[in-house]
């Protein structure tokens, strides 16, 4: 008697972790239209891509484009894709550096042009 009301037990619990294992909530087309509103979101990313939520400013659109000009003609920024460099002056004169090089040429520290020491 026991080894049967054992065995029942057994095939219930069986059958209950079956059937929950088995229920699904969603299907696959709501899953995949609920994961493409996320990722349009912004809520997730989308593929190997790590984006950062977008900031919203607090000043007028005029405030920040009359910033944004008075720092391009500053120098603190660059304008459009180029990125320059500020230029460092010399201390030296042309002449001084023209005869700097000329004597590292005869003494063999550099070769003369672009000769590629091997």
């Amino acid at each position: 008697m026991k080894k049967i009301a054992l065995a029942t037990v057994f095939v219930l619990a069986h059958a209950v972790a079956l059937s929950s294992a088995m229920a699904q909530d969603k299907t696959r087309a709501q899953v995949k239209a609920e994961a493409a509103s996320a990722v349009k979101s912004g809520s997730i990313d989308k593929g190997e891509v790590v984006t950062t939520p977008k900031t919203q400013s607090t000043k007028a659109r005029a405030d920040v484009k009359s910033d944004t000009k008075s720092a391009v003609k500053a120098g603190a920024i660059d304008k459009g894709e180029v990125v320059t460099t500020p230029k460092v002056a010399s201390t030296k004169a042309r002449a001084d550096v023209k005869a700097e090089a000329a004597s590292a040429v005869k003494s063999g520290e550099t070769r003369k042009g672009e000769a590629v020491s091997k």
